[in-house]
């Protein structure tokens, strides 16, 4: 299932409605073009719900935004839920900062998809912990797995707990995926951008695959594409550009050899 879902981006390049936060647009975009998919990053507050109902996904990403883009991003998770278009929570430092934390909550309301975050925002974001250190976590993977799955339940969507093994849970399935490499925490918007895949995966298959598996292909390209860069990896510079390269010349199948996705 992830070699289909992966050739279902890239043969029909999902619109993906990005309101992100302001370090990462243009590596979300180029992230987005590599993998097949189109990037629009309309955070307007007029615009914004427009383009939700355009748009094949929606990415909400509530990190380091300003009023405006709360307003905005607000009204797109609204007009996603109306057109019955999927949209992703990326809860960026929620649960230490209380003005996206409680965004990140009124916006469960929309009905996400699905929810990506690491494990310090996957608590924060149900109240189980007062969040990380800035963006980063300082709980293991397996302390959230469970309140993901509390809000899987509770929100009817999938939940995707990231670190050194991604977990993907929901309701009734736990996938945990297999890859990366410790030279992706040093390059700034690895996390954010794959929200937006996971959205672009979610896009792609809305018709033809489970929620779950989409969240999960995403996961396996991202895990598949750390391994391959760093093979030839220096640092973290070169290893965003091999990084950012193995995303646009993996082929699916070479995705699934690459990454370990293994079913609880």
């Amino acid at each position: 299932m992830v070699a289909t879902i992966l050739a279902k981006i890239r043969s029909t390049t999902p619109l993906v409605h990005c309101l992100t936060n302001t370090v990462v647009p243009q590596i979300t975009a180029n992230v987005l073009l590599a993998i097949g998919a189109a990037p629009a990053m309309i955070d307007h507050p007029e615009e914004a719900g427009i383009f939700a109902g355009i748009a094949s996904a929606v990415l909400v990403n509530v990190g380091n935004g300003s009023g405006e883009q709360h307003e905005a991003q607000r009204a797109a998770a609204a007009a996603a839920h109306e057109a019955g278009t999927p949209w992703v929570l990326d809860p960026v430092a929620v649960g230490a900062l209380p003005v996206r934390t409680q965004l990140a909550r009124d916006l469960l309301a929309f009905r996400p998809a699905a929810i990506r975050g690491n494990a310090s925002e996957i608590l924060g974001l149900a109240g189980a912990s007062a969040g990380g250190r800035g963006v980063d976590s300082t709980d293991p993977v397996e302390a959230a797995v469970e309140v993901a799955r509390d809000l899987a339940i509770g929100h009817g969507c999938v939940v995707a707990v990231s670190g050194e093994v991604d977990v993907v849970v929901s309701p009734d399935r736990t996938t945990r995926v297999h890859g990366g490499d410790a030279l992706m925490p040093l390059v700034i918007g690895t996390g954010c951008s794959l929200g937006a895949v996971v959205a672009a995966a979610l896009g792609a298959t809305r018709d033809v695959a489970r929620p779950h598996d989409a969240v999960v292909a995403a996961h396996a390209l991202f895990a598949a594409a750390g391994l391959a860069a760093a093979r030839e990896a220096q640092g973290p510079a070169s290893f965003e550009i091999a990084w950012r390269d193995a995303l646009y010349k993996l082929t699916p199948d070479e995705v699934v050899e690459l990454a370990r996705v293994a079913e609880q």
